[in-house]
């Protein structure tokens, strides 16, 4: 028999090695390769693998003196970068607990009489803004206009509220309200609680609701809603709508029972930059019922329609 052996026996020999170098984990391999006949010695065949892991122990009974063969991924391949941790001066994957200050002039305007009266420097500003971060916020609003279809002569208010992330686009609000007007030549003011809800319905229209309770238990509410209609990149339309409502009389703050006043005004502004815009628009007040009959008492006029111009910034 030729020493060599057969070819089929070196194939045989040679498909082991291979299946010891694909299954082993970590162990040194070494094959022996069929002996072909009694007269030739055996083989011994080593893996070529370059992949070790130090410390790797051949089995019993390998004649292979350098026995540390690793069938598997290599150390380099282990050094996977998802595994290793950020450094430690990397910023949290969602950063919600920052806390920022946000501030919208949303109206700051001056409106000329187009009717009877002796007041001609009619003015309206509505404020508010926020300091806080995603989940909890401290919320301040200011309101306030002279001789409008809701008042005789001024009235202008002040709020501070904590506001909460209760879901999507929403947040509830409460807190103090301070109003004060001109009621037959004198000042009065008053206390409220405040209880609302403010954020964004479908459509990409801004609602908020309040419901008002001041110290002696009056209760009255509002809803204002704002939608921003995109002519260009920068001109922009602006609708607002308001109403005012109330459960019991209160003379001093002319203000009836039921329906108090409806506004629908639109402003048409040019934003130079995104944070600076003047505008131009058109405002529709109307007080109704019990309201109605207090502004007439005290002067002034319960329907109107107002030109306005001003202008609008946020930082």
């Amino acid at each position: 028999m030729n020493g060599t052996g057969s070819p089929a026996r070196c194939s045989a020999s040679l498909f082991a090695a291979a299946l010891a170098l694909l299954f082993g984990d970590g162990i040194a391999v070494t094959v022996i390769a069929a002996q072909p006949s009694i007269e030739s010695p055996m083989i011994p065949i080593k893996s070529r693998v370059t992949d070790r892991v130090p410390g790797a122990k051949a089995p019993a009974g390998s004649t292979a003196s350098n026995a540390a063969v690793t069938v598997g991924p290599s150390i380099a391949q282990q050094d996977n970068p998802s595994d290793l941790p950020p450094p430690r001066d990397w910023p949290a994957p969602v950063n919600d607990q920052e806390h920022r200050l946000f501030t919208l002039v949303d109206v700051l305007e001056y409106r000329p009489r187009t009717g009877g009266g002796e007041s001609t420097n009619d003015y309206r500003w509505d404020i508010e803004g926020w300091y806080g971060g995603d989940y909890n916020r401290l919320w301040f609003k200011s309101e306030g206009q002279q001789d409008s279809a809701f008042k005789a002569d001024y009235d202008v208010d002040f709020q501070l509220l904590y506001g909460r992330f209760i879901q999507k686009h929403y947040d509830f609000q409460i807190g103090p309200r301070v109003e004060t007007q001109t009621f037959r030549g004198r000042n009065v003011t008053r206390g409220l609680g405040v209880i609302g809800i403010e954020g964004l319905v479908p459509y990409n229209y801004e609602f908020e609701s309040a419901l008002f309770i001041d110290q002696n238990g009056a209760v009255s509410a509002r809803l204002s809603l704002t939608k921003d209609m995109l002519l260009t990149q920068r001109l922009i339309l602006q609708t607002r709508f308001e109403t005012n409502a109330a459960v019991q009389r209160v003379e001093e703050f002319t203000t009836g029972s039921g329906l108090n006043n409806l506004e629908l005004g639109f402003r048409l502004r040019y934003e130079i930059p995104r944070e600076f815009a003047p505008y131009v628009g058109i405002s529709f007040d109307r007080s109704f019922g019990e309201t109605a009959t207090l502004v007439r008492q005290e002067g002034g006029d319960p329907s109107q329609i107002r030109f306005v111009v001003g202008v609008r910034a946020w930082f």
